[in-house]
């Protein structure tokens, strides 16, 4: 697909009505660059010392022009501020940010309001304040109790501050509370995840999400495993630790509902969800993606370009495509085999169907009534099984 430098006109598109409607909204901004990560982010002096506050204007430019190019703008059912590090705005930039979305855009009333937020970042003011500005749920990077894990990832809260943060979250009133672990840093043992499980148990969050850690191209984790002054966990390790903290989790009442996505009842996120049912969202920000009406598109990078195309009157689309009826099979198929829920059977084709008695017999798939649900060992291996799935 050829890349544009200069913003593309999206075209007409309306939300469905019986799909939840959900926006995200990305937080460039971040104090330090984790060795690990290679999202959309940029620390200060790679910004020149710009001021967020040029970014927050863009942003309500944005959702502005969004109700306009949707027509009739659909009730918001689920909010997600990610990052970046959206808590270094404080609390009223992040009450500035819902401002902005209502300005624009109906929340339901029940809407699931989530914010992301890096624990040395955030107080209990902080949480206060976003309490009152209406966020429902607070999500927190943890990614390991283990001081000499997170110096591995470059992290820079002492390994006790995740778990801080989200009791003070907890007190200021929020019923939802994540926490995200990553697991199979080099470095890491067996007992390094297990603590940092136990612990996240014991802070009284409701959710929890694990990761294995993915080394990416470009990224300056990349770069130290290429010298060899870091090995990575082969495959056999990170299946065996998956298994350790499904049973940890298990074992304290949190269930599986999504492959890395962990539970207490009423605790899963609404907006992810969203994204693995097929639901449509607006992606607002620099460097967002989007996807309504079968279109997918995403805005440009950096936060200069994108305030700049916003004051010229342009929405910030770098690019987008729409996509045909064999490529949404493929997605609905390939998100929705990840969920406890499982993936109805009448989803698939004929052909595909003729696959399944296979997948169950290896025992990757169990039926249960018309859906199909992965067991614990076709969680390891759920990417394996969808490409046997699909045509």
């Amino acid at each position: 697909m050829t890349v544009r430098t200069a913003p593309v006109a999206l075209p007409a598109m309306r939300s469905t009505a019986d799909r939840p409607f959900g926006i995200y909204i990305h937080v460039p901004f971040c104090a330090t660059r984790c060795g690990y990560c290679d999202f959309n982010t940029y620390t200060p002096s790679e910004l020149g010392g710009a001021n967020p506050d040029g970014w927050l204007t863009a942003l309500a430019v944005e959702l502005e022009q969004a109700a306009r190019h949707l027509g009739t703008a659909p009730e918001v059912s689920t909010v997600f501020v990610g990052g970046g590090t959206p808590s270094l705005l404080g609390g009223a930039g992040l009450t500035a940010v819902l401002d902005a979305l209502r300005g624009s855009f109906s929340l339901a009333p029940d809407a699931e309001v989530t914010t992301e937020a890096n624990p040395e970042s955030t107080s209990p003011r902080l949480f206060e304040q976003l309490r009152a500005a209406g966020y429902t749920r607070v999500s927190l990077g943890m990614q390991s109790t283990a001081p000499h894990v997170l110096a591995t990832l470059d992290r820079t809260h002492s390994p006790g501050r995740a778990l801080a943060a989200a009791r003070e979250a907890a007190a200021a009133g929020f019923d939802h509370v994540n926490l995200d672990l990553i697991y199979g840093t080099p470095g890491e043992t067996d007992d390094d995840l297990l603590r940092s499980v136990d612990a996240a148990v014991a802070a009284g969050v409701d959710h929890l999400s694990a990761y294995a850690l993915v080394v990416e191209d470009g990224t300056a984790m990349a770069r130290r495993v290429r010298r060899g002054e870091l090995a990575m966990p082969d495959d056999d390790v990170l299946a065996r630790r998956y298994e350790l903290l499904d049973a940890q989790l298990s074992a304290a009442s949190f269930a599986w509902y999504e492959v890395s996505n962990w539970s207490r009842p009423g605790g899963e996120c609404l907006h992810n969800i969203g994204y693995w049912n097929g639901g449509e969202w607006w992606g607002a920000g620099p460097g967002a993606h989007g996807f309504v009406d079968a279109v997918r598109w995403w805005n440009v990078k950096h936060p200069a370009n994108y305030a700049r195309h916003l004051g010229d009157g342009m929405l910030p689309i770098a690019d987008y495509e729409r996509l045909d009826a064999d490529t949404m099979h493929v997605e609905d198929v390939m998100l929705r085999v990840r969920l406890r829920d499982g993936l109805p059977l009448g989803v698939l084709t004929a052909s595909e169907r003729r696959r399944v008695d296979a997948l169950v017999g290896d025992g990757l798939l169990r039926r249960l009534g018309d859906r199909l649900v992965l067991t614990d060992r076709g969680r390891l291996l759920a990417d394996a099984v969808v490409r046997d799935l699909l045509d």
